[in-house]
């Protein structure tokens, strides 16, 4: 007979006896040992206290078995529990309603002795009732055995752990038993993709990053923080083993997480791991995004990031492959060898760096910046957004009417002669195409005076920001506090 580590108390209406099946002791590696059945009579003192009171054996038994009556979250199933579990917190985080703000609630995620992990609730009335701090062991009486929700779940438990009204939680400064620090659910890249828009469970992800926001990964790389804080996100194109590139949006809260520890490392970091990421289409491409769920790790935080960074330190020539379908090249190109690119019939869809130096403003092309809404993207070639320049014209030059054509601003021509390094994409019209317009998807902040290579026009820039981004981050966040609110019971 298997012990399921909870105790019942059943009533014979002919005899009024009271049978107490109690728990059974669970050793450290999930086993159990058998447990008695006392009978009692109505207003009978249990045997082990009756036999002799002043007797400190019994009264150690007693303890022990108040101890042992820990139910194992394998045995949580959907109704209500009058009984003691004993867990790590591993993470938590808030849901809220993503137009109103509104606090849905607390939402956990725990692991107890055996390595079982389960998704915790608090619903908003007693958010800020209990005392959590991620990583400490607790001990929860009373509580609730809700249906896990069926959308972006983060544990393979079939129910969460929902705190109630008369839920008690305390904290086990020297637990009786080791309980594990995490555990992660990793996924490669087929099973992202075979569960793409799926919007089910959400699974963790270990890689190396190529790019960030664009950048080749250096020595010296330095992060934009303010420009990641104003759109919010930040994208890292990134590669598990030899497998496909992919990008991953960290938003939010894994966003600033991300520049945090990336700052904290004496060098660059290599290895990133994001739990419960979502997989999605943008684009017509895969990708991941991080939810408000997610955590981020880098190089040595944790085990499977030591064991990533050990294998690409022994497969650097692997790691370090360029792939055609999200490149930038390490070396400096001219446009010339760009175009030279193009031309190649392997060619696709890529960035590159380019190193030019501005020599001409051509009078009467685009000289404006298509700037993003979402995102408010700046035309860096001056520091400026092009309605400011458009609007100190006018107001310098008040006569003149609303539809008079505005000259290249003095702060854009001023640009001539400067030399600054371009993200250059070769899109499908340059492959299909027979045009030579390169779209810039980022210049660079100015650097030390380089020799001047090709110079190109204003009018070859283009707009930045993943819009297609935004909607998806939009998305996710209501489908995510839909499913955060308590769920329901069988």
């Amino acid at each position: 007979m298997e012990h399921t580590g909870k105790y019942s108390i059943s009533t014979d209406r002919k005899t009024s006896e009271k049978t107490v099946d109690s728990s059974a002791s669970v050793k450290p590696n999930g086993k159990s040992i058998d447990a008695s059945v006392t009978v009692m009579k109505p207003n009978e003192k249990a045997a082990v206290s009756s036999a002799n009171p002043m007797n400190p054996d019994a009264a150690t038994a007693l303890s022990s078995a108040r101890v042992d009556q820990v139910m194992l979250f394998r045995d949580v199933s959907h109704c209500p529990r009058e009984a003691d579990l004993r867990f790590r917190l591993i993470h938590f985080w808030e849901a809220r309603n993503p137009n109103t703000k509104t606090l849905i609630g607390q939402e956990m995620l725990l692991i107890d002795e055996e390595g079982t992990v389960i998704q915790g609730f608090v619903p908003a009335g007693r958010v800020g009732t209990f005392d959590l701090v991620a990583g400490s062991v607790y001990n929860l009486s009373n509580f609730f055995g809700s249906r896990s929700k069926n959308q972006y779940r983060v544990a393979d438990h079939v129910a969460t752990v929902s705190f109630s009204w008369n839920s008690s939680l305390s904290v086990l400064e020297n637990p009786p038993v080791l309980i594990p620090e995490d555990r992660f659910r990793f996924h490669t890249y087929e099973e992202f993709k075979a569960n793409c828009d799926s919007r089910d469970d959400l699974y963790d992800y270990v890689d190396h990053m190529k790019l960030v926001n664009g950048q080749r990964i250096t020595d010296h790389m330095i992060l934009d923080e303010v420009d990641i804080a104003e759109k919010r996100h930040l994208c890292v194109h990134v590669q598990t083993h030899d497998g496909p590139v992919m990008k991953l949006y960290l938003w939010d809260k894994a966003a600033a997480d991300f520049c945090q520890k990336f700052k904290s490392y004496g060098s660059t970091p290599s290895v990133l791991l994001v739990t419960t990421v979502n997989p999605k289409h943008l684009g017509g491409t895969l990708a991941l995004t991080s939810m408000s769920s997610s955590r981020v790790f880098m190089d040595v935080d944790v085990q499977p990031t030591k064991d990533y960074l050990e294998w690409l330190n022994s497969n650097s020539d692997i790691a370090n492959r360029v792939a055609a379908e999200v490149v930038t090249k390490p070396e400096t190109m001219t446009l010339e060898e760009l175009f030279s690119y193009i031309k190649q019939d392997s060619s696709k869809v890529a960035w590159f760096e380019c190193m030019a130096t501005m020599y001409d403003v051509v009078q009467g092309s685009a000289w404006y910046y298509i700037s993003c809404g979402g995102c408010n993207s700046k035309a860096e070639l001056t520091g400026k957004h092009a309605a400011e320049l458009v609007a100190n014209y006018f107001e310098a030059n008040g006569g003149v009417g609303a539809d008079h054509c505005v000259p290249v601003p003095q702060a854009l021509l001023d640009t001539i002669g400067q030399s600054r390094k371009f993200i250059m994409k070769v899109s499908d019209h340059n492959l299909i195409g027979k045009t030579q317009t390169i779209t810039v998807t980022k210049i660079l902040p100015p650097e030390a005076s380089l020799p001047s290579t090709v110079g190109v026009e204003s009018g070859s820039s283009g707009s930045s920001g993943d819009t297609a981004g935004d909607r998806a981050r939009k998305a996710d966040e209501i489908l995510e506090a839909d499913e955060a609110k308590r769920p329901k019971s069988n």
